[in-house]
């Protein structure tokens, strides 16, 4: 195995005395796109073909007892969980390698899908505890695996392989509502439909789990060496804006996720399974067309871009009346998606020295679960509130959350985030 080469200073350095990091040990730079990383991409699109069946958790909640605002609350409770649990991930990656905690965040994945059939109430501790699990081994499979391919390439093409992987998401988001929406679609009970959702989900994430123990065969672990503690890395490389950026994504895409079968059912809609096939398209076909822009022009115009776009999503959802007009916010939603993450991935972590790559990639997705947290019980608390009085609940729902990234977009046109200077290799 090749030596680590020191690489060119990422970032620049406050005033006065800060955490000296040693160069640990790691995988050789690639060109990327080999079988290692092939085989990560079908493990990951295995996980998102789960993780998108389960579009249809409103279904869940309500076999259980429980209501709209109950839904926001296991959603928030959930993201909770991924955030507390994301920076020690992100530590442990760096001291024990992405390869282990990928392999053992996949396996609790799919414990936490079965572990879902053994609750019987919306409004018991259980449902809120398989829920964190589920969350909290989510935010391990993808932190891991993106630092697990990312340590393989040089910075600079960090955006581009990040990218790359996330089609896999894509396709996996594609066939998974299908698949969900097949199930509803019968004459057989809700209960049925989500004991078959969830075995389903479940035989997909111990594939995925074997395809990722051929991957990692042959991972190299790091160095075991002094580090600087937790605290110090965050308080020296935390880029703010980024982070208020990544939380506002994760905002937008947790709504849909969340509420919109739930907008469906209010507005007559036949299904949502159009709108997740036109996002992951729209998503996959941007993602693959805009794989070198990163590198070419910088992410910040990419930020921009994609935040723009997503303000646009949520405007229009308000004319939505037939099922055929779910198209429009859901392709202007994944060019969005499409965009925003490789470039708030990037951004975030070109700051960070390469040896903290776990804690910089952790630390990005655990905002993109505050946003999550801070979201789905707002939403669902201003539902509950709203519907008694308008039945444009939603509308106004839509309108706010609009107003909400705009105001995002503003601020983070007026900082430097993203900015190529602050971007090291």
């Amino acid at each position: 195995m090749d030596k680590s080469t020191h690489e060119p200073h990422r970032a620049a350095q406050p005033q006065g005395k800060t955490p000296q990091i040693s160069l640990t040990r790691g995988p050789p730079e690639t060109h990327g796109y080999d079988r290692i990383f092939w085989l990560t991409y079908l493990s990951n699109g295995l996980t998102t073909f789960a993780n998108g069946m389960l579009v249809r958790y409103s279904d869940y909640v309500d076999v259980l007892g429980g209501d709209e605002q109950q839904l926001g609350l296991i959603v928030g409770v959930g993201m909770l969980g991924s955030i507390l649990i994301r920076l020690a991930q992100g530590e442990a990656i760096d001291r024990y390698g992405a390869a282990k905690i990928w392999f053992w965040s996949v396996m609790f994945y799919a414990v936490s899908l079965l572990l879902h059939l053994a609750v019987f109430s919306a409004y018991s501790p259980a449902v809120f505890l398989v829920r964190a699990l589920m969350q909290a081994s989510l935010a391990g499979i993808f932190g891991s695996s993106i630092t697990f391919v990312s340590l393989r390439v040089p910075p600079k093409r960090m955006a581009e392989i990040v990218g790359a992987l996330g089609t896999s998401g894509f396709l996996g988001l594609m066939v998974g509502p299908l698949i969900s929406d097949w199930l509803g679609s019968g004459n057989a009970e809700p209960e049925k439909m989500v004991m078959q959702m969830f075995w389903t989900a479940t035989l997909l994430a111990f594939s995925s789990a074997l395809v990722t123990w051929f991957a990692i065969q042959g991972a190299v672990s790091p160095l075991h060496q002094s580090r600087p503690s937790l605290f110090m890395v965050m308080r020296q490389y935390h880029p703010i804006m980024i982070s208020v950026t990544a939380a506002a994504m994760g905002a937008g895409f947790a709504i849909p996720a969340t509420f919109l079968r739930l907008f469906a059912i209010e507005a007559h809609l036949s299904s949502v399974g159009l709108f997740f096939v036109v996002y992951a398209t729209m998503g996959f076909a941007a993602r693959v067309a805009s794989r070198s822009l990163f590198e070419r022009f910088g992410n910040r115009p990419w930020i921009v871009a994609g935040l723009i776009l997503l303000t646009t999503s949520y405007l229009l959802y308000l004319p939505i009346s037939t099922t055929w007009h779910l198209i429009g916010p859901a392709a202007v939603a994944g060019i969005a998606h499409a965009l925003l993450f490789p470039a708030i991935m990037s951004a975030g972590t070109a700051v960070f020295p390469r040896q903290c790559l776990g804690v910089a990639t952790s630390l990005i997705l655990a905002m993109f679960d505050v946003g999550t947290f801070i979201s789905a019980p707002l939403v669902g608390i201003f539902l509950s509130l709203a519907k008694p009085l308008t039945p444009h609940a939603y509308h106004w729902m839509f309108a706010s959350a609009a107003g909400v990234f705009a105001a995002v977009t503003v601020l983070f046109l007026a900082s430097s985030a993203g900015r190529p200077q602050q971007v090291g290799e």
